[in-house]
Protein backbone atom coordinates (compact mmCIF):
# COMPACT_ATOMS: atom_id res chain seq x y z
CA UNK A 1 0.00 0.00 0.00
CA UNK A 2 1.02 3.29 -1.10
CA UNK A 3 2.32 6.07 1.86
CA UNK A 4 -0.61 8.64 2.22
CA UNK A 5 0.15 12.54 3.19
CA UNK A 6 -1.03 14.08 6.70
CA UNK A 7 -3.66 15.84 4.53
CA UNK A 8 -4.67 12.92 2.71
CA UNK A 9 -5.26 11.04 6.46
CA UNK A 10 -6.92 13.59 8.00
CA UNK A 11 -9.39 14.27 5.17
CA UNK A 12 -10.37 10.48 5.18
CA UNK A 13 -11.01 10.54 8.91
CA UNK A 14 -12.37 14.47 8.51
CA UNK A 15 -15.78 14.76 10.88
CA UNK A 16 -17.48 17.86 11.05
CA UNK A 17 -17.69 19.35 14.35
CA UNK A 18 -20.69 18.41 16.50
CA UNK A 19 -21.83 21.96 17.60
CA UNK A 20 -21.71 23.16 14.13
CA UNK A 21 -23.29 23.19 10.56
CA UNK A 22 -21.98 20.04 8.86
CA UNK A 23 -20.29 20.88 6.03
CA UNK A 24 -22.20 18.16 3.85
CA UNK A 25 -25.47 20.22 5.17
CA UNK A 26 -24.23 23.55 3.65
CA UNK A 27 -22.85 21.78 0.32
CA UNK A 28 -24.70 18.82 -0.23
CA UNK A 29 -22.97 17.55 -3.23
CA UNK A 30 -19.63 17.29 -1.76
CA UNK A 31 -21.33 14.27 0.44
CA UNK A 32 -21.36 12.47 -2.76
CA UNK A 33 -17.58 12.93 -3.86
CA UNK A 34 -15.01 10.54 -2.84
CA UNK A 35 -11.96 11.98 -0.79
CA UNK A 36 -10.54 10.27 -2.55
CA UNK A 37 -10.93 11.78 -6.14
CA UNK A 38 -8.85 14.42 -4.85
CA UNK A 39 -5.59 12.91 -4.30
CA UNK A 40 -3.52 11.85 -6.82
CA UNK A 41 -2.65 8.37 -8.08
CA UNK A 42 0.41 8.43 -5.57
CA UNK A 43 1.52 10.39 -2.31
CA UNK A 44 4.05 13.47 -2.82
CA UNK A 45 4.70 14.45 0.21
CA UNK A 46 6.22 12.60 3.20
CA UNK A 47 3.98 10.52 5.62
CA UNK A 48 2.82 11.97 8.99
CA UNK A 49 4.12 10.98 12.40
CA UNK A 50 1.25 8.40 12.72
CA UNK A 51 2.62 6.60 9.89
CA UNK A 52 5.19 4.14 10.23
CA UNK A 53 8.34 5.52 8.19
CA UNK A 54 8.82 2.49 6.49
CA UNK A 55 5.95 2.73 4.13
CA UNK A 56 7.47 5.79 2.50
CA UNK A 57 10.10 3.71 0.81
CA UNK A 58 7.36 2.83 -1.42
CA UNK A 59 7.74 5.98 -3.25
CA UNK A 60 9.74 5.24 -6.10
CA UNK A 61 11.63 1.75 -6.87
CA UNK A 62 11.58 -0.51 -3.79
CA UNK A 63 15.19 0.35 -3.71
CA UNK A 64 14.88 3.98 -3.31
CA UNK A 65 15.43 6.13 -0.15
CA UNK A 66 13.37 9.29 -2.09
CA UNK A 67 10.79 8.58 0.43
CA UNK A 68 12.51 8.26 3.70
CA UNK A 69 14.62 11.33 2.95
CA UNK A 70 11.43 13.33 2.34
CA UNK A 71 10.48 11.80 5.70
CA UNK A 72 14.24 13.41 7.48
CA UNK A 73 13.62 16.83 5.59
CA UNK A 74 10.11 16.89 7.45
CA UNK A 75 11.29 16.41 10.64
CA UNK A 76 14.30 18.41 10.01
CA UNK A 77 13.53 21.72 10.42
CA UNK A 78 16.76 22.95 11.83
CA UNK A 79 20.28 21.92 12.62
CA UNK A 80 18.90 20.59 16.14
CA UNK A 81 15.95 18.43 14.72
CA UNK A 82 18.19 17.33 11.94
CA UNK A 83 20.67 16.02 14.47
CA UNK A 84 18.19 14.43 16.65
CA UNK A 85 16.54 12.59 13.89
CA UNK A 86 19.72 11.19 12.57
CA UNK A 87 20.46 10.34 16.47
CA UNK A 88 17.30 8.62 16.41
CA UNK A 89 17.75 6.50 13.52
CA UNK A 90 21.40 5.23 14.48
CA UNK A 91 19.91 4.40 17.97
CA UNK A 92 17.26 2.21 15.78
CA UNK A 93 20.08 0.77 13.96
CA UNK A 94 21.79 -0.54 17.25
CA UNK A 95 24.70 2.21 16.96
CA UNK A 96 25.55 2.82 20.49
CA UNK A 97 25.43 6.40 21.75
CA UNK A 98 29.25 7.71 23.17
CA UNK A 99 29.74 10.67 25.68
CA UNK A 100 32.30 12.84 25.31
CA UNK A 101 32.67 13.55 28.67
CA UNK A 102 32.78 9.82 29.77
CA UNK A 103 35.68 6.89 28.61
CA UNK A 104 34.85 5.30 25.80
CA UNK A 105 35.12 1.43 25.74
CA UNK A 106 35.58 0.28 22.13
CA UNK A 107 35.89 -2.97 20.36
CA UNK A 108 36.25 -4.11 16.64
CA UNK A 109 32.95 -4.65 14.64
CA UNK A 110 31.36 -2.07 17.23
CA UNK A 111 29.08 0.93 16.26
CA UNK A 112 28.82 4.00 18.10
CA UNK A 113 28.27 8.18 17.52
CA UNK A 114 27.61 10.80 19.55
CA UNK A 115 26.46 14.19 19.59
CA UNK A 116 27.55 17.81 20.17
CA UNK A 117 25.47 20.79 20.92
CA UNK A 118 22.65 18.51 19.42
CA UNK A 119 23.70 20.30 15.98
CA UNK A 120 26.28 17.99 15.34
CA UNK A 121 27.10 14.74 15.17
CA UNK A 122 30.17 11.70 14.67
CA UNK A 123 29.11 8.42 13.61
CA UNK A 124 31.59 4.85 12.94
CA UNK A 125 31.55 1.67 12.67
CA UNK A 126 34.63 -0.30 13.43
CA UNK A 127 36.42 -3.13 10.66
CA UNK A 128 36.90 -6.18 13.06
CA UNK A 129 40.48 -6.04 11.12
CA UNK A 130 40.97 -2.88 12.15
CA UNK A 131 44.48 -2.20 14.01
CA UNK A 132 45.65 0.80 15.06
CA UNK A 133 47.33 3.34 12.21
CA UNK A 134 44.71 1.93 10.05
CA UNK A 135 43.16 4.33 7.91
CA UNK A 136 39.03 6.31 8.39
CA UNK A 137 36.85 6.76 5.61
CA UNK A 138 34.52 9.51 6.19
CA UNK A 139 31.95 11.57 4.68
CA UNK A 140 31.39 14.70 6.26
CA UNK A 141 28.61 17.10 5.26
CA UNK A 142 26.82 20.04 7.51
CA UNK A 143 23.18 20.09 9.12
CA UNK A 144 22.92 24.24 8.91
CA UNK A 145 21.09 25.92 6.26
CA UNK A 146 20.74 29.41 5.76
CA UNK A 147 17.74 31.14 7.65
CA UNK A 148 16.18 33.63 9.77
CA UNK A 149 17.36 33.22 13.60
CA UNK A 150 15.09 35.34 16.18
CA UNK A 151 17.69 38.31 18.08
CA UNK A 152 17.96 38.00 21.73
CA UNK A 153 15.21 40.72 22.22
CA UNK A 154 12.57 39.61 19.51
CA UNK A 155 9.55 41.30 20.59
CA UNK A 156 8.87 44.57 19.00
CA UNK A 157 5.35 46.27 17.96
CA UNK A 158 4.85 48.48 15.05
CA UNK A 159 1.22 50.21 14.08
CA UNK A 160 -0.28 47.57 16.59
CA UNK A 161 1.03 44.73 14.88
CA UNK A 162 3.13 42.15 16.83
CA UNK A 163 6.57 42.07 14.93
CA UNK A 164 9.27 39.18 15.74
CA UNK A 165 12.44 41.07 15.35
CA UNK A 166 15.10 38.53 13.36
CA UNK A 167 18.60 38.16 11.96
CA UNK A 168 20.08 36.80 8.89
CA UNK A 169 21.88 33.63 9.00
CA UNK A 170 24.10 32.81 6.31
CA UNK A 171 23.98 33.95 2.74
CA UNK A 172 20.31 33.60 1.58
CA UNK A 173 17.86 34.49 -1.23
CA UNK A 174 16.21 36.64 1.55
CA UNK A 175 13.97 37.62 -0.59
CA UNK A 176 12.14 34.25 -1.11
CA UNK A 177 11.27 34.39 2.52
CA UNK A 178 8.67 37.10 1.43
CA UNK A 179 4.65 35.72 1.04
CA UNK A 180 5.34 32.51 2.66
CA UNK A 181 3.98 30.87 5.39
CA UNK A 182 6.27 30.63 7.98
CA UNK A 183 6.76 29.20 11.66
CA UNK A 184 9.27 28.74 14.57
CA UNK A 185 11.61 25.80 15.42
CA UNK A 186 14.51 24.91 17.75
CA UNK A 187 15.38 24.52 20.91
CA UNK A 188 14.61 25.84 24.36
CA UNK A 189 15.84 26.00 27.76
CA UNK A 190 12.97 24.95 30.37
CA UNK A 191 13.10 25.10 34.00
CA UNK A 192 12.81 21.35 35.38
CA UNK A 193 9.96 21.15 38.39
CA UNK A 194 13.68 19.84 40.31
CA UNK A 195 15.08 23.49 39.58
CA UNK A 196 17.05 21.85 36.89
CA UNK A 197 17.40 23.45 33.80
CA UNK A 198 16.73 20.64 30.50
CA UNK A 199 17.09 21.53 26.76
CA UNK A 200 13.67 20.98 24.97
CA UNK A 201 13.21 20.82 20.85
CA UNK A 202 10.39 22.20 19.75
CA UNK A 203 8.64 22.53 16.11
CA UNK A 204 5.31 24.67 15.77
CA UNK A 205 3.86 23.36 12.90
CA UNK A 206 1.42 25.31 11.73
CA UNK A 207 1.46 28.74 10.40
CA UNK A 208 2.39 31.45 12.66
CA UNK A 209 4.43 34.23 10.81
CA UNK A 210 4.37 35.91 7.78
CA UNK A 211 6.80 38.82 6.03
CA UNK A 212 4.43 40.99 3.31
CA UNK A 213 5.70 42.22 0.31
CA UNK A 214 4.54 46.21 0.01
CA UNK A 215 1.59 46.14 -2.97
CA UNK A 216 2.51 47.03 -6.15
CA UNK A 217 0.79 49.82 -6.16
CA UNK A 218 2.67 51.36 -3.51
CA UNK A 219 6.01 50.23 -5.11
CA UNK A 220 5.09 50.96 -8.96
CA UNK A 221 8.87 50.53 -10.06
CA UNK A 222 9.78 47.11 -8.19
CA UNK A 223 9.33 45.10 -11.54
CA UNK A 224 12.43 47.62 -13.22
CA UNK A 225 14.39 48.75 -10.75
CA UNK A 226 14.50 45.14 -9.06
CA UNK A 227 13.13 44.29 -5.43
CA UNK A 228 16.07 45.04 -3.11
CA UNK A 229 14.60 45.15 0.82
CA UNK A 230 16.51 46.11 3.61
CA UNK A 231 17.08 42.87 5.60
CA UNK A 232 17.18 45.30 8.84
CA UNK A 233 13.82 47.01 8.47
CA UNK A 234 11.83 45.00 5.93
CA UNK A 235 12.61 41.40 6.81
CA UNK A 236 10.69 41.49 9.89
CA UNK A 237 7.96 38.56 10.44
CA UNK A 238 4.66 39.90 11.82
CA UNK A 239 2.61 37.73 14.22
CA UNK A 240 -0.20 38.91 15.32
CA UNK A 241 -2.22 42.16 15.92
CA UNK A 242 -1.99 43.74 19.28
CA UNK A 243 -4.70 43.09 21.29
CA UNK A 244 -6.55 45.82 22.91
CA UNK A 245 -6.44 43.71 26.42
CA UNK A 246 -3.40 43.34 28.28
CA UNK A 247 -3.77 39.96 29.52
CA UNK A 248 -0.85 38.80 27.65
CA UNK A 249 1.44 41.18 28.94
CA UNK A 250 -0.01 41.43 32.12
CA UNK A 251 0.90 37.59 32.29
CA UNK A 252 4.63 38.63 31.15
CA UNK A 253 5.02 41.23 34.32
CA UNK A 254 6.47 38.66 36.36
CA UNK A 255 8.61 36.89 34.77
CA UNK A 256 12.73 37.31 34.18
CA UNK A 257 13.34 40.64 33.63
CA UNK A 258 15.98 39.66 31.07
CA UNK A 259 13.95 37.23 29.20
CA UNK A 260 10.95 40.65 29.13
CA UNK A 261 11.41 41.47 25.90
CA UNK A 262 13.17 38.67 24.48
CA UNK A 263 9.34 36.28 23.48
CA UNK A 264 6.52 38.31 22.83
CA UNK A 265 4.06 37.01 25.55
CA UNK A 266 2.00 35.25 22.86
CA UNK A 267 4.74 33.48 21.10
CA UNK A 268 6.29 32.12 24.54
CA UNK A 269 2.59 30.78 25.15
CA UNK A 270 2.42 29.68 21.63
CA UNK A 271 5.81 27.62 22.45
CA UNK A 272 4.54 26.49 26.49
CA UNK A 273 1.63 24.92 24.59
CA UNK A 274 4.00 22.93 22.41
CA UNK A 275 6.00 21.54 25.06
CA UNK A 276 3.56 21.56 27.83
CA UNK A 277 5.26 23.41 30.42
CA UNK A 278 4.89 26.75 32.22
CA UNK A 279 5.54 30.08 30.41
CA UNK A 280 7.45 30.86 32.85
CA UNK A 281 9.69 27.91 32.43
CA UNK A 282 11.03 29.37 29.52
CA UNK A 283 14.73 30.76 30.47
CA UNK A 284 16.51 30.97 26.83
CA UNK A 285 15.75 29.79 23.87
CA UNK A 286 17.89 29.46 20.43
CA UNK A 287 14.90 29.31 17.11
CA UNK A 288 14.87 29.47 13.64
CA UNK A 289 12.24 30.78 11.57
CA UNK A 290 11.15 27.91 9.27
CA UNK A 291 8.56 27.18 5.97
CA UNK A 292 6.09 25.32 7.34
CA UNK A 293 5.27 24.08 3.67
CA UNK A 294 6.40 20.03 3.15
CA UNK A 295 9.03 18.71 1.19
CA UNK A 296 7.26 16.98 -1.56
CA UNK A 297 7.88 15.30 -5.21
CA UNK A 298 7.34 17.49 -8.40
CA UNK A 299 7.40 17.83 -12.14
CA UNK A 300 5.63 16.10 -14.38
CA UNK A 301 7.39 12.85 -14.26
CA UNK A 302 7.89 13.37 -10.08
CA UNK A 303 10.96 13.64 -10.59
CA UNK A 304 11.94 16.57 -8.69
CA UNK A 305 12.12 16.91 -4.91
CA UNK A 306 11.04 20.15 -4.06
CA UNK A 307 12.15 21.03 -0.12
CA UNK A 308 13.76 23.69 1.77
CA UNK A 309 17.16 22.73 3.38
CA UNK A 310 18.68 20.78 0.40
CA UNK A 311 21.52 22.01 1.11
CA UNK A 312 23.11 20.07 2.97
CA UNK A 313 20.61 17.75 4.76
CA UNK A 314 20.22 15.81 1.52
CA UNK A 315 24.04 15.48 1.64
CA UNK A 316 23.10 14.32 5.59
CA UNK A 317 20.65 11.98 5.11
CA UNK A 318 22.59 10.29 2.16
CA UNK A 319 25.67 9.56 4.27
CA UNK A 320 24.69 8.44 7.61
CA UNK A 321 21.57 6.33 6.01
CA UNK A 322 25.14 4.62 3.76
CA UNK A 323 26.85 4.53 7.06
CA UNK A 324 23.97 2.56 8.69
CA UNK A 325 23.07 0.13 5.76
CA UNK A 326 26.40 -0.74 5.11
CA UNK A 327 27.23 -2.31 8.47
CA UNK A 328 23.68 -3.47 9.04
CA UNK A 329 24.06 -7.05 8.37
CA UNK A 330 26.08 -9.35 10.70
CA UNK A 331 29.34 -10.01 8.80
CA UNK A 332 29.40 -6.89 6.84
CA UNK A 333 32.58 -5.79 8.81
CA UNK A 334 34.17 -8.88 9.27
CA UNK A 335 37.10 -8.11 6.67
CA UNK A 336 37.03 -4.60 6.97
CA UNK A 337 40.63 -2.80 8.15
CA UNK A 338 39.46 0.66 8.33
CA UNK A 339 36.78 2.69 10.53
CA UNK A 340 33.84 3.74 8.47
CA UNK A 341 32.65 7.25 9.70
CA UNK A 342 30.55 10.23 9.60
CA UNK A 343 30.94 13.30 10.57
CA UNK A 344 27.67 16.01 10.19
CA UNK A 345 28.83 19.70 11.38
CA UNK A 346 26.79 23.02 11.94
CA UNK A 347 27.77 26.36 10.88
CA UNK A 348 29.29 25.77 7.76
CA UNK A 349 27.17 28.37 6.65
CA UNK A 350 28.75 31.17 8.33
CA UNK A 351 32.82 29.73 7.95
CA UNK A 352 32.75 26.47 10.05
CA UNK A 353 34.26 28.40 13.27
CA UNK A 354 32.36 27.49 16.44
CA UNK A 355 32.95 24.40 18.76
CA UNK A 356 30.27 22.23 16.60
CA UNK A 357 31.59 23.26 13.21
CA UNK A 358 34.18 21.56 10.95
CA UNK A 359 37.13 24.11 12.18
CA UNK A 360 36.84 22.67 15.71
CA UNK A 361 39.16 19.60 15.87
CA UNK A 362 36.18 16.78 16.66
CA UNK A 363 36.35 14.69 13.95
CA UNK A 364 40.11 14.64 14.53
CA UNK A 365 39.48 14.32 18.11
CA UNK A 366 36.79 10.97 17.64
CA UNK A 367 39.78 9.25 15.10
CA UNK A 368 42.46 10.16 17.65
CA UNK A 369 40.25 8.48 20.86
CA UNK A 370 39.44 5.49 18.63
CA UNK A 371 43.05 4.61 17.72
CA UNK A 372 43.89 4.87 21.56
CA UNK A 373 40.99 3.05 22.74
CA UNK A 374 41.70 0.13 20.15
CA UNK A 375 45.49 0.10 20.93
CA UNK A 376 44.22 -0.25 24.82
CA UNK A 377 46.68 2.20 26.13
CA UNK A 378 49.77 0.72 24.02
CA UNK A 379 50.13 3.02 20.93
CA UNK A 380 53.26 2.94 19.25
CA UNK A 381 55.12 5.53 17.35
CA UNK A 382 53.44 7.32 14.30
CA UNK A 383 50.18 5.66 15.24
CA UNK A 384 47.71 8.76 14.73
CA UNK A 385 50.02 10.21 12.04
CA UNK A 386 49.79 7.01 9.70
CA UNK A 387 46.38 6.25 10.42
CA UNK A 388 45.44 10.38 8.82
CA UNK A 389 47.73 9.54 6.05
CA UNK A 390 46.09 6.29 5.14
CA UNK A 391 42.33 7.76 5.68
CA UNK A 392 40.14 9.60 3.08
CA UNK A 393 37.45 12.45 3.35
CA UNK A 394 34.46 12.79 1.15
CA UNK A 395 33.17 16.06 1.77
CA UNK A 396 29.45 15.98 0.19
CA UNK A 397 27.65 19.02 -0.34
CA UNK A 398 25.18 20.23 -2.70
CA UNK A 399 26.49 21.76 -6.25
CA UNK A 400 25.35 23.99 -8.76
CA UNK A 401 23.48 22.22 -11.59
CA UNK A 402 23.25 24.69 -14.50
CA UNK A 403 20.15 26.42 -14.80
CA UNK A 404 18.41 26.24 -18.05
CA UNK A 405 17.80 29.46 -17.96
CA UNK A 406 21.40 30.86 -16.83
CA UNK A 407 23.03 28.75 -18.95
CA UNK A 408 25.72 31.35 -19.23
CA UNK A 409 26.40 31.43 -15.78
CA UNK A 410 28.32 27.99 -16.02
CA UNK A 411 31.84 27.09 -17.80
CA UNK A 412 30.95 25.66 -21.21
CA UNK A 413 32.82 22.31 -20.62
CA UNK A 414 31.35 22.09 -17.05
CA UNK A 415 27.79 22.18 -16.81
CA UNK A 416 26.55 19.69 -14.28
CA UNK A 417 23.10 18.83 -15.06
CA UNK A 418 19.89 17.20 -12.70
CA UNK A 419 19.52 13.79 -12.87
CA UNK A 420 23.10 13.08 -13.98
CA UNK A 421 24.86 11.90 -11.20
CA UNK A 422 27.18 13.12 -8.55
CA UNK A 423 29.22 15.99 -9.05
CA UNK A 424 32.91 15.90 -8.39
CA UNK A 425 34.33 19.87 -7.88
CA UNK A 426 37.39 21.32 -9.04
CA UNK A 427 38.72 24.97 -8.31
CA UNK A 428 42.58 25.47 -8.25
CA UNK A 429 42.60 28.44 -5.97
CA UNK A 430 42.19 25.27 -3.43
CA UNK A 431 38.07 26.13 -2.42
CA UNK A 432 37.65 22.86 -3.35
CA UNK A 433 40.12 20.06 -1.65
CA UNK A 434 40.09 17.71 -4.46
CA UNK A 435 43.33 16.72 -6.20
CA UNK A 436 44.17 14.94 -9.48
CA UNK A 437 44.89 11.42 -7.20
CA UNK A 438 41.65 11.52 -5.03
CA UNK A 439 39.21 12.45 -8.50
CA UNK A 440 40.54 9.24 -9.41
CA UNK A 441 39.86 7.50 -6.58
CA UNK A 442 36.35 8.57 -6.29
CA UNK A 443 35.66 7.88 -9.69
CA UNK A 444 36.98 4.66 -10.24
CA UNK A 445 34.91 3.73 -7.39
CA UNK A 446 31.76 4.87 -9.44
CA UNK A 447 33.10 3.46 -12.63
CA UNK A 448 33.43 -0.02 -10.74
CA UNK A 449 29.71 0.24 -9.19
CA UNK A 450 28.28 1.63 -12.41
CA UNK A 451 27.49 4.71 -10.98
CA UNK A 452 27.54 8.11 -13.25
CA UNK A 453 29.64 11.51 -11.59
CA UNK A 454 30.12 14.69 -13.36
CA UNK A 455 32.61 17.83 -13.24
CA UNK A 456 32.00 20.78 -12.12
CA UNK A 457 34.88 24.16 -12.56
CA UNK A 458 33.48 27.90 -11.50
CA UNK A 459 34.33 30.62 -14.37
CA UNK A 460 37.67 32.51 -14.26
CA UNK A 461 35.28 35.29 -13.77
CA UNK A 462 33.37 34.50 -11.24
CA UNK A 463 33.97 33.62 -7.47
CA UNK A 464 33.65 30.21 -6.11
CA UNK A 465 32.20 29.44 -2.84
CA UNK A 466 33.94 26.69 -0.64
CA UNK A 467 32.99 23.56 1.26
CA UNK A 468 33.98 22.38 5.30
CA UNK A 469 36.85 20.18 2.55
CA UNK A 470 39.79 22.16 2.96
CA UNK A 471 39.21 23.03 6.26
CA UNK A 472 39.14 19.12 7.28
CA UNK A 473 41.80 18.34 4.54
CA UNK A 474 44.76 21.09 5.95
CA UNK A 475 43.23 20.07 9.83
CA UNK A 476 45.77 17.03 9.50
CA UNK A 477 46.55 16.60 6.27
CA UNK A 478 43.82 14.05 5.45
CA UNK A 479 43.21 13.10 1.63
CA UNK A 480 40.22 14.74 0.23
CA UNK A 481 37.27 15.01 -2.57
CA UNK A 482 34.59 17.68 -2.47
CA UNK A 483 31.74 15.88 -4.42
CA UNK A 484 28.23 17.19 -4.54
CA UNK A 485 24.20 16.30 -5.52
CA UNK A 486 23.89 19.09 -8.20
CA UNK A 487 20.75 21.27 -7.42
CA UNK A 488 18.72 24.44 -8.80
CA UNK A 489 17.75 27.32 -6.29
CA UNK A 490 20.85 26.64 -4.29
CA UNK A 491 19.93 29.05 -0.42
CA UNK A 492 16.68 29.80 -1.51
CA UNK A 493 13.62 28.85 1.33
CA UNK A 494 12.58 26.61 -1.48
CA UNK A 495 15.07 24.26 -2.94
CA UNK A 496 15.23 21.47 -6.00
CA UNK A 497 17.46 18.46 -6.43
CA UNK A 498 17.00 15.25 -9.03
CA UNK A 499 15.07 12.25 -7.40
CA UNK A 500 17.65 9.73 -9.33
CA UNK A 501 20.70 11.92 -7.85
CA UNK A 502 19.59 11.14 -4.36
CA UNK A 503 19.48 7.36 -4.61
CA UNK A 504 23.11 7.78 -7.24
CA UNK A 505 24.43 9.76 -3.95
CA UNK A 506 23.49 6.90 -1.54
CA UNK A 507 24.56 3.96 -3.62
CA UNK A 508 27.63 5.79 -4.18
CA UNK A 509 28.50 6.11 -0.21
CA UNK A 510 27.37 2.93 0.39
CA UNK A 511 29.81 1.76 -1.94
CA UNK A 512 32.65 4.27 -0.53
CA UNK A 513 31.98 2.24 2.41
CA UNK A 514 32.21 -1.02 1.17
CA UNK A 515 34.86 -1.16 -1.12
CA UNK A 516 36.65 1.86 -0.99
CA UNK A 517 39.72 -0.04 0.54
CA UNK A 518 40.33 -2.56 -2.11
CA UNK A 519 40.38 0.15 -4.52
CA UNK A 520 43.04 2.57 -2.45
CA UNK A 521 45.30 -0.46 -2.16
CA UNK A 522 46.15 -0.85 -6.05
CA UNK A 523 46.72 3.03 -6.20
CA UNK A 524 50.83 3.80 -6.11
CA UNK A 525 51.57 7.61 -5.58
CA UNK A 526 54.85 8.25 -4.40
CA UNK A 527 54.15 9.96 -1.20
Amino acid sequence: MAAISRLQVQLLHFTPPLKSPSVFSRFPHFSRISPRKFFTHRPLCSVSDSTPQSSSSEIGSSSSIVGDLLDYLNESWTQFHATAEAKRQLVAAGFHLLNEDEDWNLKPGGRYFFTRNMSCLVAFSIGEKYVPGNGFHVIAAHTDSPCLKLKPKSSSNKCNCLMVNVQTYGGGLWHTWFDRDLSVAGRVIVRGSDGSYLHKLVKVRRPLLRIPTLAIHLDRTVNQDGFKPNLETHLIPLMAMKMEDNSMESKNEGNDPLLKDALHPLLKQVISEELCCAADDIVSFELNVCDTQPSCLGGGNEEFILSGRLDNLASSYCAFRALIDSCGSHGDLISEQAVRMVALFDNEEVGSGSIQGAGAPTMFQAMRRVASDIAQGHVGEGVFERAFRQSFLVSADMAHGVHPNFMDKHEEHHRPEMQKGLVIKHNANQRYATSGVTAFLFRELGRIHNLPTQDFVVRNDMGCGSTIGPILASGVGIRTVDCGIPQLSMHSIREICGKEDIDTAYKYFKAFYQSFSSIDRKLKVDA
